[in-house]
């Protein structure tokens, strides 16, 4: 791509957003948002290939449809209470329109069957934009109608991401399909706590963002897309391999890892709340995921490739591409438990 093309689509991208979080008003949000989709279709379609060309359709009409929703149901809380202004959702038929069109937008389940589908059919790059930049905007207004909107149905959306996440991926045996139903489950984590601690669900976006960057650079650098070429990694980069699955292990949430910190705050507001039954359900969804991540690791660490190459083995192979990206991410998806305390003071 010619990168005057490609520094106008992502400063795009970057004005989308940030027009989104920066408005008050119903139209010059769903104006950002619509800026933000039609910045990142050209990056998605840039290959040409038939999957890519698919997977943009797909992405472009879910978007269309959920900013069709967004846009008519502002409207409707407009005609209903005489404004435009994104605090004074007093329609509840508006409000619940409106965070069933954000869900869609960022694959909420059960809006989610676009989400692995469109990932499946992009390079991981552009995969790494959808699955993070893409959720900021639509989580700034979902943070900022989020109290006009029944608890019950936060919570549905909530469990049932989690739950789908987690059983979703089992089956997988493509990376991008699998990191897809990952998101889906991070998502629901998010959603759950948004009623009770919105600033747990920023730390929780904050932590999924750094830790799904990890791995998709990380399958870039090791250019894998199935788990059958993970087990030829090690071969290739064994530092690199022993850190993408301490990666994966901090996506599943495991101690001492960064991934860690998110789930354990979340559960301790749901304990709080006293809502045992939700915290227990959830704790047994992300048992889920960190099945599918312990297979990756597994696929990864634990074995030896079966099948034999006639090309040159590419061992030890060195890179052309970027390594700090790569390595500030992994050492953010790793590090960060240890400064639980200090992040509390910020966000309490």
């Amino acid at each position: 791509m010619n990168p005057y093309v490609l520094a106008i689509l992502l400063s795009s991208l970057g004005l989308g957003t940030t027009l989104t979080f920066a408005s008050s008003h119903w139209l010059l949000a769903w104006m950002g948002l619509e800026i933000n989709t039609l910045a990142i279709i050209p990056l998605m379609a840039q290959h040409h290939h038939p999957r890519a060309v698919e997977a943009t359709t797909k992405y472009f009409l879910t978007q269309a449809t959920a900013a069709a929703m967004i846009m008519f149901a502002s409207t409707t809380n407009a005609w209903v209470t005489g404004e435009w202004d994104m605090n004074n959702m007093s329609s509840p038929i508006a409000s619940t329109m409106i965070i069933t069109a954000l869900a869609l937008k960022i694959g909420l389940a059960p809006m989610h069957f676009w989400m692995p589908e469109v990932l499946q059919g992009l390079d991981l790059l552009t995969g790494l934009i959808l699955s993070t930049w893409q959720k900021l905007a639509p989580f700034a207004l979902i943070i900022q109608t989020a109290q006009a909107v029944d608890p019950m149905l936060l919570t549905a959306l909530g469990m049932t991401s989690t739950l789908v996440g987690g059983w979703g991926g089992l089956n997988q045996t493509q990376l991008r399909k699998i990191l897809a139903y990952s998101s889906i489950a991070h998502m629901g984590w998010m959603i759950i706590v948004l009623q009770y601690a919105p600033q747990l669900t920023l730390l929780a976006l904050g932590t999924y963002i750094f830790m799904t960057s990890a791995a998709f650079l990380t399958l870039k650098t090791s250019s894998a897309t199935k788990i059958n070429a993970l087990s030829m990694a090690w071969s290739k980069n064994p530092t690199l391999t022993a850190t993408t699955a301490l990666v994966l292990l901090s996506l599943g949430g495991l101690p001492p890892l960064t991934g860690f910190m998110p789930k354990w705050l979340i559960l301790q507001e749901l304990a709080k709340q006293n809502l045992p039954i939700t915290a227990t359900v959830m704790a047994l969804a992300a048992l889920l995921s960190l099945y599918f991540y312990l297979r990756l690791c597994y696929a990864m660490t634990l074995t030896i490739s079966p099948n034999t190459t006639n090309s040159t083995t590419p061992w030890r192979t060195q890179t052309t591409q970027s390594s700090l990206p790569l390595a500030l991410s992994t050492t953010i998806a790793l590090g960060l438990l240890p400064v639980t305390p200090a992040i509390l003071m910020l966000t309490t």
